[in-house]
Parts: structure tokens; C-alpha cells; sequence
């Protein structure tokens, strides 16, 4: 095999090195032989070669044109495979067909705008394994009243049910990352967990309530644009005091504040 191109940090590269872990992400992805799969950063192609065993078809995103002639190698013989380069940020993930698996070892720099781009492709893809920064994947799975809890942890779970799969040794990379990382497994909801009326407003007044952590509720809503005449009534309306604080708040209480909102 020809020497691939070093790891360039302004793309925040960590190539995954581990067989055993490839194989961990593979089975908690549970593929089947008639599914499509999506990778999102093939890198060197070590995963890419695995999931080409097990799906019918593999798509992988890639920003790197360098690794063109790594991958090419790498994945010589696996026809089911289709490369495209570009920016995952900008690829049409509407056009995936539906039931798409999503596995991923997602760019640390870019994993969540990455993760808020697949949520919104909801209705083309079946489920996610991905590997994520830890303290990221531990936002996704955080309750009320934790320190994780946030903006991440409720629009995830909004839209999937996250649970942490395993965590992977920083050993499994080249080069090491310094930060740990950790598989996350995510079944994307047929249904979102909290009816709402009007989902952007609903996305927007969570987005408020966490804008100023350290501020009540009500404070921190009317600093990011609410007027003050309309959260009291939808605060009283959905049953929470005012100088409660965001994190206090579970995602069906956001959605009954945004719902009173949407009234008012």
C-alpha cells in the first residue's frame, strides 16, 4: 500500500486505527444486507471497507481530495461503495433514500452543525452510530438539573432516542486525539417526543432559554428578543415559574411554553 497523506489538523483528522473497534461500530449498527449506509468522513477507509461487507450500498462523504488515492486502495474490489468528495455541510442529505443507516466518525470541529443537518434529514434516515467527542455524546443523553443538559441534549432527543453504545481509548487513533471519544447509537423518531404547534418557535425558545445560562427563565427569554408581556402569560400558562432556569425545565414543559407562545 503507498504512503497516505499525513492527518491535517485544520480538518481536525484522527484516523481510526482499531480493527476490534471497527467491528464494535459495526455491530451496534446491526445492518442489513438491503440497507443503504452513509459515512460521513471515510479518512483512510478502515470502517468504509467494513460496512461495504454488510450493506447493500455505501455512500461516504469526504472533504479531503487527498485521500482519493488512499481509498481508492483501500477499498479496491468493494463496488458497493461511492465516494464523494465535498463538504458534509453542504451535501443534500433530502435526496438519501429512505432508511438510511447513518455510521460516522464524525470531524470533532464539526460534529454538531453535522448532527443538526442529519436530525432534519428525519425522514430519510432510519437510525445513526456515531463516534463522537464525549463530553459531546454525553450532552446528547443529558437529564434535567445536569450540568451537560442543554440545547444539544433536547433538540436531539426531540427528534431520536440517544443512548451511549462505548467509549473508544484515544490509543485507536492516529494521531491521538486529546480529548476522549465515545459511539453513540441514535434511532431517529418516526414521531418527535413532544407535540408542538409551531417547531421553529419551538426550537427558537429553547435555543433563548439556554442563550443566558446563569439568568431565569424569564429574563433570559426577554434578553433574546421575547417581549415581556408574552412570557408571563405563556410561563403561567404552561405551569412554570418565572425564575426557574433552563436546565430545570424537562423537553415537555419546553414544548408546553412554546406551545402557550404560539397561542399568545
Amino acid at each position: 500500500m503507498g504512503a497516505a497523506p499525513p492527518p491535517k489538523k485544520r480538518l481536525g483528522q484522527h484516523f481510526l486505527i482499531d480493527q476490534n473497534i471497527v467491528r464494535k461500530i459495526v455491530a451496534a449498527a446491526a445492518l442489513q444486507p438491503h440497507e443503504t449506509v452513509l459515512e460521513v468522513g471515510p479518512g483512510r477507509g478502515i470502517l468504509t471497507r467494513a460496512l461495504s461487507g454488510q450493506a447493500r450500498r455505501v455512500l461516504a462523504i469526504e472533504v479531503d481530495r487527498s485521500l482519493g488515492a488512499t481509498l481508492d486502495e483501500v477499498l479496491a474490489g468493494c463496488a458497493n461503495v461511492e465516494i464523494h468528495f465535498g463538504d458534509a455541510l453542504d451535501y443534500p442529505y433530502e435526496t438519501l433514500p429512505p432508511g438510511t443507516v447513518v455510521v460516522a466518525n464524525l470531524p470533532y470541529n464539526v460534529s454538531s452543525p453535522l448532527l443538526f443537518k442529519l436530525l432534519n434529514a428525519r425522514r430519510q434516515i432510519d437510525r445513526m452510530v456515531l463516534m463522537l467527542q464525549t463530553e459531546v455524546a454525553r450532552r446528547l443523553v443529558a437529564q434535567p438539573g445536569t450540568k451537560d443538559y442543554g440545547i444539544l441534549s433536547i433538540l436531539t432527543q426531540y427528534r431520536a432516542e440517544p443512548s451511549l453504545a462505548f467509549h473508544v481509548s484515544a490509543s485507536c487513533f492516529r494521531p491521538r486525539p486529546a480529548v476522549g471519544s465515545t459511539v453513540v447509537v441514535l434511532p431517529v423518531r418516526r414521531e418527535p417526543a413532544v407535540s408542538v404547534l409551531d417547531e421553529p418557535l419551538f426550537i427558537r425558545t429553547v435555543r433563548a432559554a439556554f442563550a443566558h445560562r446563569r439568568k431565569t427563565l424569564f429574563n433570559s427569554l426577554r434578553d433574546e428578543g421575547f417581549p415581556s408581556e408574552q412570557i408571563m402569560p405563556a410561563l403561567e400558562a404552561a405551569g412554570i415559574e418565572p425564575a426557574r432556569r433552563a436546565e430545570s425545565l424537562a423537553i415537555g414543559q419546553f414544548a408546553a411554553l412554546a406551545n402557550a407562545l404560539a397561542r399568545s
